[in-house]
């Protein structure tokens, strides 16, 4: 109940914020007339006293994954919601820094269950939820001259209870993760290319070491580096709407756990400016491949942003 009660309390919290942006005035300058959905890609900063506000809700389920190599495997359903909340906005004069906070809530569950059984927000045998990381974030453009190129760096802190003998929630770790971003608009502002590369550390003890009263299964990832690389190219129908497909590399490296992991996924997904200030995005991923008990689900998405 204390979960459901979080979430209302953050989707109250976000619509109050929606509603004082739709207040604002509305002759702020912008850049070329571009809509949000068309200027304010990952790699474009936000102009000092400027919020972006994000809220955003992804449901991963699977039923096959791969053995120790790359062989499918079919086990029980297996579904992890994951929502993030992002709250960025911008301090420069000349609008290369922005400040940041991000935080996360989950709720997985296991064993044949159904997929939306997650919003039962349950803690038992085979389910968990909670709020489980928060983190505090900083954005850079570091060169002048090359406005859609950035980088993003993020220090997400576990703040969930360790529990032995309980179905995984989140990743036990100090996660370290910087995003490096870079968009090119192309035939006459119809076409974008939006590149990503990813390097993520993860902190903490190893899976061996973990004490009786320590969940040893959410220490898989401690001690490696997470790269995932990522393509997109997006097309714009109209200046407020724009659809796009992708394909992402991931690799979980070791560096000193004794797990590695690799990963192949395509997806497609659309964006939809429903007024000044709202944007709407839908999006769906499919694992194609992985190695090393790699899950080969599907991730449904759908998130709401504010740019006051």
């Amino acid at each position: 109940m204390k979960n459901k009660n979080l979430i209302l309390s953050m989707l109250a919290l976000l619509f109050v914020s929606f509603s004082f942006a739709q207040d604002q005035d509305q002759d702020d300058e912008t850049t070329d007339e571009k809509s949000n959905v068309q200027e304010y890609t990952p790699s474009k900063l936000l102009k000092k006293g400027q919020w972006d506000i994000k809220f955003f809700n992804s449901i991963y389920t699977q039923t096959e994954r791969t053995d120790a190599g790359s062989t499918s495997v079919t086990i029980p359903r297996e579904t992890f919601f994951t929502n993030t909340t992002e709250i960025y906005t911008g301090i420069s004069d000349n609008r290369r820094v922005n400040i940041g906070f991000i935080f996360q809530v989950r709720s997985n569950t296991f064993g044949g269950a159904g997929a939306l059984d997650v919003f039962n927000f349950k803690d038992d045998a085979t389910s968990r939820s909670g709020l489980t990381t928060i983190a505090p974030s900083i954005r850079v453009q570091p060169f002048k001259n090359i406005s859609n190129f950035s980088f993003t760096s993020s220090i997400y802190l576990p703040i969930f209870k360790d529990k032995a003998n309980a179905p995984y929630l989140d990743k036990r770790s100090v996660f370290w993760e910087t995003k490096f971003f870079y968009d090119k608009t192309f035939g006459q502002d119809k076409w974008q290319v939006f590149t990503q590369a990813d390097f993520g550390f993860n902190f903490g003890e190893k899976s061996e070491d973990a004490d009786a009263d320590s969940n040893a299964g959410e220490r898989f990832a401690n001690n490696s580096l997470f790269l995932p690389l990522g393509v997109f190219l997006s097309y714009f129908p109209s200046s407020e709407s724009t659809v796009y497909v992708n394909t992402k590399q991931a690799f979980l490296i070791d560096l000193g756990n004794n797990f590695s992991q690799n990963s192949t996924s395509v997806g497609v997904g659309a964006k939809y400016q429903l007024t000044d200030v709202l944007n709407l995005e839908a999006s769906f991923d499919k694992f194609v491949r992985g190695n090393n008990f790699q899950g080969l689900g599907q991730t449904f998405s759908i998130g709401l942003r504010a740019l006051f």
